[in-house]
């Protein structure tokens, strides 16, 4: 039966506005966010098999891939599904808190060691998730930078194993001097443009010196 026909106190959201998510069934939720159903069975109808098959505990840890290939879920169904699910997550707080959060140039700084006083030039990346989590980091290169030897492929091939979705990059001066070189605004300009087409975002580039740093994101370089 199309839900348009069920009495008013038995639709989902007239349900749900009238007494509460809460007070809602698994299957009435889900069939929310479906909006719709497939051919022959109403969302309702829909959501109640495809729980029988998925508790909610199995779907929660489905990729976009994995849903497409349960019956009756297409596209929209799966990004409003992934969309409901890294929402709770995040207001629930279940992602392991271990991870460090990179939301200013201390915190990256805070995470790179005291290269300030090395006496070689190192380029470090730090490939974070979409809550500014610290995933991963890597040393590029030491020594002089020049764009042969701090390559994209050596950047972002980490960024996309990890599923990074933006990186920040550090290196450090040993002259002390922060300003950024010519090779510096060409390696990030270099950089920034492969970022785009993969779609991950630089974040910043910071050069470090003994008592100072600069910020090509503060500097609006970027």
């Amino acid at each position: 039966m199309n839900i348009k026909l069920l009495p008013k106190h038995k639709r989902p959201r007239e349900k749900l506005i009238a007494q509460g998510a809460q007070n809602l069934k698994s299957k009435e939720l889900l069939a929310i966010l479906f909006r719709t159903g497939k051919k022959g069975k109403n969302a309702i109808e829909l959501s109640a098999d495809i729980l029988k098959k998925h508790p909610i505990s199995s779907l929660l840890d489905l990729s976009y891939e994995e849903l497409l290939k349960i019956d009756g879920i297409d596209a929209g169904k799966a990004c409003g599904l992934l969309a409901a699910f890294e929402l709770a997550r995040r207001a629930m707080n279940l992602y392991d808190g271990s991870r460090p959060l990179i939301l200013s140039q201390q915190d990256a700084l805070d995470q790179i060691g005291d290269i300030r006083t090395l006496k070689k030039e190192h380029f470090v990346a730090l490939y974070l998730n979409a809550r500014n989590e610290l995933i991963y980091k890597e040393t590029i290169s030491v020594g002089t930078l020049n764009i042969s030897i701090v390559h994209p492929r050596e950047v972002f091939e980490p960024a996309l194993r990890h599923q990074a979705i933006g990186l920040i990059l550090v290196h450090n001066h040993p002259s002390g001097d922060t300003q950024p070189s010519t090779p510096d605004l060409e390696i990030t300009k270099r950089l920034v443009a492969a970022g785009n087409l993969l779609g991950i975002e630089i974040m910043d580039h910071i050069i470090v010196g003994r008592d100072a740093h600069f910020s090509f994101k503060e500097a609006e370089l970027l």
